[in-house]
């Protein structure tokens, strides 16, 4: 029964660890889908010479 707890408690410990880096793993990589959108929206602001924009736009980079 001892060892039936235990395991369990293993069971539930490592859902808890694959919950938490599947968790850091979607962060990552919507933080970086974020970042290279605001890299092609900073290169557009360039082009078109959108001084405003694009100091919005890089100050909005350097937080995430």
């Amino acid at each position: 029964m001892e060892k039936n707890l235990l395991n369990e408690s293993y069971q539930s410990e490592e859902k808890v660890i694959d919950a938490l880096l599947a968790e850091m793993f979607l962060d990552k990589v919507l933080r970086d889908v974020h970042e290279e959108k605001l890299r092609s929206q900073i290169d557009l602001s360039l082009q078109e010479r959108d001084k405003e924009k694009f100091l919005r736009l890089t100050q909005e980079l350097r937080t995430i």
